[in-house]
């Protein structure tokens, strides 16, 4: 009798899950209900200790696309890994990943969010380093050890809520909070979600397998911080230089990945930064203030980039693992399917119209004129999205386009376990802007621009897609190595802690180890310790003769005066 194995049923039962929660999200939109279960543990005078569940719509449909993208990734892995002898052991680690975020998701408590936000940075860590070698462990320690800081961060908030008396997240923006409590939180959501100055882990997971990126990058890890947010908007919205420090972040960090890409030659960490810059978008629509286009830009983006990891690991695993973006080519006839997948995932992240981002993306870069925000960062903004259109058109060049590098002993072919999930995911990156516009209708503010104004989002997108193929003879040398490096951000968020160390260390070996101990046994060898000691013995002696014949003379003189 055959038994059953975790990884052949498990994206059946996650899909079944997705389209139980996704229709509870719309029951729950159409009777603009939320549900909150609590459990007390115990109370006290001043708090309590309980467990709570949330179930609102924003939360179960971010959760329902959770499932949908999980089923599908699980459904690509048993071809991408079924060399792998240890599947099932990597199955159970992506479903308590799953876990992990659904926890994050739906329970409200701070303290009880731990539960999700630490298994999120421990398992993210395992998987990280599932390939056992030096560049894996690497990887996996930068992103652990930035992930350690977030949950420092969120120790520290759970301590100065504790005056509050609850640590519920949905009745902390009752109370007056202090900016240390923002400040945490901010910095805390900055390390999930890759902010600066914590962004160079995130290149850097790519050393995890193909399926655990995809679903990292789209729905899980990556998208914890900006959900963090999300939940406490009502709460830190309330401080003034909020705002504009997380557009601040966002902007930052939009034009350092999309630099990044541009000059990057492996897929995956092209993948990865394009990543970075739609996090980077996305908090600077909620510094905006545009908190439901920021949630309707998460969920789309996650459906797209999803597609755009499982179509990539296709054509990884058809080129014998090679990631390399110059050996790749020509594939529009070999991979139909395939080809037509990364089109439409990276039209889809360019903001192309009436597909999937552009009803989240163009509002937002329409909405934004309406806000008095500083020219050069509206500008930074704008060559941002530019440059994303850049990276794009270079990505589908030259995997379409561009003849073939590789050998020709490779055999380029589609399974059709690998054609479902594409098809399941086209669909969300296609359609998905229009129905979460039905379903999160914004303020129609844009409405008010001029048609120049409305168009010009589409300008931009159509400049950086232009400037590509303008193939323009720049100087690229004297600024390679410092967006190769982001901004020397990895080496500076590894090495200066390594070298602080060793300097510590060195000068604790000169200063005590090599400085007096060492002039104490140059000037002085063994001989001539012997030979002091033995004169502090010969002294001795005499000391204690001197000390005899002094009692004795003394106890004389006291007789001979006594007669």
């Amino acid at each position: 009798m055959p038994t059953l194995k975790i990884n052949n049923y498990s994206p059946l039962m996650l899909m079944v899950i997705s389209m139980f929660i996704f229709t509870l999200s719309i029951v729950l939109m159409n009777k603009s209900t939320i549900t909150i279960l609590e459990f007390n543990f115990m109370s006290g005078y001043f708090s309590s200790m309980g467990f709570s569940l949330i179930a609102d719509f924003k939360g179960t449909l971010f959760s329902g696309v959770v499932l949908f993208i999980a089923a599908n990734v699980l459904t690509f892995s048993n071809l991408y890994m079924s060399s792998d002898k240890f599947i099932q052991r990597f199955t159970i680690l992506v479903l308590l990943f799953v876990l992990s975020m659904n926890l994050l998701i739906y329970v409200p408590n701070l303290i009880m969010l731990l539960l999700g936000w630490d298994g999120l940075g421990i398992i993210s860590f395992i998987l990280v380093i599932y390939y056992q070698n030096p560049k894996s462990l690497a990887a996996g320690m930068i992103t652990a050890i930035t992930n350690r800081i977030g949950d420092v961060m969120i120790l520290l908030c759970i301590a100065l809520t504790m005056n509050q008396g609850h640590w519920n997240i949905m009745s902390m923006f009752s109370d007056k909070g202090t900016p240390l409590q923002m400040i945490f939180l901010l910095i805390a959501a900055s390390t999930k979600s890759a902010q600066m100055p914590f962004s160079s882990w995130l290149p850097a997971a790519m050393a995890a397998p193909t399926p655990v990126s995809a679903l990292v990058h789209s729905s899980t890890l990556v998208t914890a911080g900006v959900f963090l947010l999300l939940r406490f908007y009502p709460f830190m919205h309330s401080f003034k230089f909020f705002n504009m420090t997380l557009m601040s972040a966002g902007v930052i960090t939009m034009t350092l990945a999309s630099f990044c890409a541009m000059m990057e030659t492996d897929m995956k960490k092209i993948i990865a930064l394009s990543t970075l810059s739609q996090l980077g978008l996305m908090m600077t629509s909620l510094g905006l203030n545009l908190v439901d286009l920021t949630f309707m830009h998460m969920v789309i983006h996650a459906m797209f980039k999803a597609l755009l990891f499982v179509s990539a690991g296709t054509l990884i695993n058809c080129h014998f693992h090679s990631q390399d973006l110059r050996w790749m080519g020509n594939i529009g006839t070999q991979l139909p399917m395939t080809s037509s997948c990364i089109i439409i995932a990276n039209l889809a992240m360019m903001g192309s119209p009436f597909l999937a981002a552009f009803y989240s993306k163009d509002t937002i870069l329409e909405l934004s004129m309406f806000f008095f925000n500083p020219l050069i960062s509206m500008i930074i903004i704008y060559s941002s999205l530019a440059l994303t259109s850049f990276y794009s058109v270079r990505f589908m060049y030259y995997i379409i386009l561009h003849p073939m590098n590789s050998t020709s002993l490779i055999n380029i072919t589609e399974p059709n376990n690998v054609k479902y999930p594409m098809l399941y995911l086209s669909i969300p990156s296609i359609m998905g802007g229009m129905l979460m516009n039905w379903l999160l209708p914004v303020n129609p503010m844009f409405n008010m621009l001029s048609t120049t104004h409305m168009l010009l989002p589409l300008i931009i997108v159509s400049g950086g897609a232009t400037l590509f193929f303008l193939k323009l003879n720049l100087n690229w040398s004297n600024f390679m190595s410092l967006i190769m490096s982001m901004w020397f951000l990895t080496p500076l968020s590894t090495q200066p802690f390594i070298n602080l160390s060793f300097k510590a260390s060195k000068l604790y070996l000169e200063l005590m180890d090599q400085s007096w101990m060492e002039l104490v046994e140059k000037n002085y060898s063994m001989s001539n310790i012997m030979g002091l000691s033995n004169k502090m013995n010969l002294l001795s002696d005499q000391s204690s003769t001197n000390f005899i014949f002094a009692c004795l003379m003394t106890s004389m003189m006291m007789m001979f005066l006594n007669m």
